[in-house]
């Protein structure tokens, strides 16, 4: 594919060495506070997709309680989102390339807004389970819309970073939903209706505050009766698609596997008290969000695949977390290394963009999302392996999926002009 020509004033102002990407020199992109504006508005509905999708797991509790649900039907919860996110994410990303971003973007924040409200009526589990399949439906479309816009607003040097605001927006909005919990004592229903509203009224927006040259027939508005997603298993680019899809499958899949059982690890097996255990999780979530801002700068500094380096180093972590002895100080410093390393994934994003034609940019997107697949069965997977072998070896599990996937990372291509780490150009 042909390499993006940028600006050369532009990289210098960056501070970095420009990327390579699809699209070519004529790409027109809007004037910088147009396009900041746009992107400030995409922060505020990132903020309220996350808000919607969290709201699974951080208010389960009192959702549990009051419907009288138990821990299995209310854990199915998050399964039922996701499956829904995961044919939103294939679906909504083609609409978005074959009809326009901004025009998607108001459906889908209509749309889980809506959803959203409607989970307050929810009186039952059957009505729990279809309101959070319809609800990861739209909300599935919100990360290939969003990165599809915003790698088209600013020059490719500058992705990472942009990926990694979009990220510390979606976990500031996690910790801002757990202390409106507490501040509601637990009135779900009244916070479901607080993050469904503001997207509903604000979705018209879109229209207004996104520049049209994101939907520009010719590079968003492919036209063919061949459907995008195909495009992506074309001659050429099939065993790159296949690649991606396991790549963020063992993503998910280490991530169940560690931090899904975290916190029952450190008390079951380390016996620590809910106080500690509370720290070492904030403290690794702290890092999560640090460690984005880290890697979505040497994304763009030294490369995409560079960032792979992030993988094989939480893989180290994980195994020293499950060795050393049980002090909380020693614990907490490789969880913050964990959390941190972990973050090296903000790069996707624009990466996945980079590697397909202009045409497929939220298509392509929508990969991320195909790794859920495996969620739905990793507790499966990973409870049977606690049940007979130990948690020890479940989360060490952990470790072989990240080191898999690194590996898988560091065979795909490289969009970056001049990576620090050789490899495959796409």
């Amino acid at each position: 594919m042909a390499a993006a020509s940028v600006p050369a004033a532009e990289a210098a102002l960056a501070g970095v060495t420009p990327v390579a990407g699809p699209e070519s020199a004529a790409t027109a992109r809007p004037p910088l506070v147009r396009a900041v504006i746009a992107f400030a508005f995409l922060m505020v509905a990132e903020f309220f997709y996350s808000w919607a999708w969290n709201s699974v797991d951080v208010l389960r509790p009192f959702m549990r309680d009051s419907l009288g649900l138990t821990l299995t039907q209310a854990g199915s919860g998050y399964s039922a989102q996701g499956a829904g996110a995961l044919v939103g994410a294939v679906v909504i990303g083609q609409l978005a390339d074959r009809h326009g971003r901004r025009a998607m973007l108001a459906i889908v924040m209509l749309g889980y807004g809506a959803t959203l409200i409607a989970g307050s009526w929810v009186d039952n589990y059957a009505a729990y389970l279809a309101q959070r399949v319809v609800l990861g439906l739209f909300m599935g479309g919100i990360f290939p819309i969003v990165v599809g816009i915003y790698v088209g607003l600013f020059a490719p040097t500058v992705a990472g970073r942009l990926a990694s605001l979009i990220n510390a927006i979606f976990s500031s909005a996690i910790t801002v939903l757990g202390l409106a919990s507490g501040w509601a004592d637990g009135d779900w229903r009244t916070l479901l209706i607080a993050g469904g509203l503001p997207p509903i009224l604000l979705a018209g927006l879109a229209l207004v505050l996104i520049p049209r040259s994101v939907d520009a027939r010719g590079r968003t508005g492919d036209r063919s009766a061949r459907l995008p997603v195909l495009d992506l298993f074309a001659p050429g680019l099939r065993a790159r698609t296949i690649a991606l899809a396991a790549l963020t499958g063992l993503n998910f899949f280490g991530y169940q596997a560690y931090s899904g059982w975290l916190t029952t690890y450190l008390r079951d097996v380390r016996g620590l008290d809910p106080a500690a255990m509370g720290s070492l999780v904030a403290w690794q979530f702290g890092a999560n969000i640090v460690g984005g801002f880290v890697w979505g700068w040497a994304g763009d500094r030294f490369g995409r695949r560079f960032n792979a380096l992030g993988f094989l180093a939480a893989a180290v972590a994980i195994l020293l977390y499950l060795h050393v002895e049980t002090d909380a100080r020693l614990l907490g410093w490789i969880g913050v290394a964990y959390g941190f390393m972990l973050s090296a994934s903000v790069i996707w994003g624009p990466w996945l963009t980079e590697l397909y034609p202009v045409h497929l940019k939220s298509t392509a997107a929508s990969i991320f999302n195909w790794g859920r697949l495996v969620s739905f069965f990793a507790p499966l997977v990973t409870g049977s392996l606690a049940a007979r072998f130990g948690l020890g070896v479940t989360m060490g599990s952990a470790a072989v999926a990240f080191t898999l996937a690194a590996l898988i990372w560091l065979w795909l291509p490289e969009t970056h002009r001049a990576p620090l780490l050789p490899g495959r150009r796409a």
